[in-house]
């Protein structure tokens, strides 16, 4: 890594706060998973491998500390009621059973629709971000989406 961890958190925590802030839509949610984000890559194992840039890094590991909080402080059923329904699959996933199969056919998904999927519909994350996260434009981010959208259709149907 290219810069040690406390120039890494001074360059970093604002950005990273606000991107946790618009998952979690909350103060005291955004500042204790965007702390977590920095104890987790200070203290991991695994550490930056320059495979992308810093600021993606630690936003995959805020995204994931939210997730696995998400799913610690709720049932599967109260995250079907926060989803925005965009198409027949986000509406779909009020039905458990349903919820459960698009579940499974976004775990198979490859990358980089799973994430993008997951932040847009999950994560309510605009087009915008979600294309700055991965450092490329909007409309990347767009057909991406859109690709995944059809790719777990495709999948549902088979069934």
């Amino acid at each position: 890594m290219d810069m040690d961890y406390e120039q890494l958190y001074n360059a970093y925590y604002m950005k990273v706060y606000s991107f946790v802030m618009t998952l979690a839509k909350n103060q005291y949610d955004s500042e204790e998973i965007t702390q977590k984000t920095f104890f987790k890559a200070m203290t991991a194992n695994k550490k930056h491998r320059g495979d992308s840039s810093e600021f993606t890094w630690l936003c995959a590991i805020a995204k994931n500390l939210f997730i696995d909080e998400q799913r610690a402080n709720a049932s599967v059923a109260e995250l079907d009621e926060h989803v925005v329904s965009e198409t027949n699959i986000e509406k779909s996933l009020v039905d458990e059973d349903t919820a459960f199969h698009v579940h499974k056919v976004l775990h198979g998904l490859e990358e980089p629709y799973k994430e993008v999927f997951q932040l847009r519909v999950f994560g309510e994350i605009s087009f915008l971000k979600i294309g700055l996260i991965f450092e490329k434009t909007e409309n990347w981010a767009r057909v991406t989406y859109h690709r995944a959208r059809l790719k777990i259709q495709e999948r549902m149907e088979v069934k």
